[in-house]
């Protein structure tokens, strides 16, 4: 027997979601600042598409809270 959908918390998990992406988002950006010069062009590019991605599911996570709401 599937478990009933029980959304009571969502806008609370995802809240924690949108904290930690904004959390590693903001590590990232702190690698690259440090240490800019010592990581290769292509290790660069992987950060900052991956920072894309994180912004852009900060942007999703937000969406559904609000629809939670």
């Amino acid at each position: 027997m599937a478990k009933p959908d029980n959304r009571k918390d969502n806008a609370t998990h995802l809240q924690s979601h949108i904290n930690h992406t904004i959390a590693n988002l903001h590590e990232a950006e702190n690698y690259l600042a440090e240490h800019a010069d010592e990581i290769s062009a292509t290790e660069k590019q992987i950060i900052k598409a991956k920072n894309e991605r994180r912004k852009d599911s900060v942007e999703s996570f937000k969406a559904e809270k609000q629809d939670e709401s």
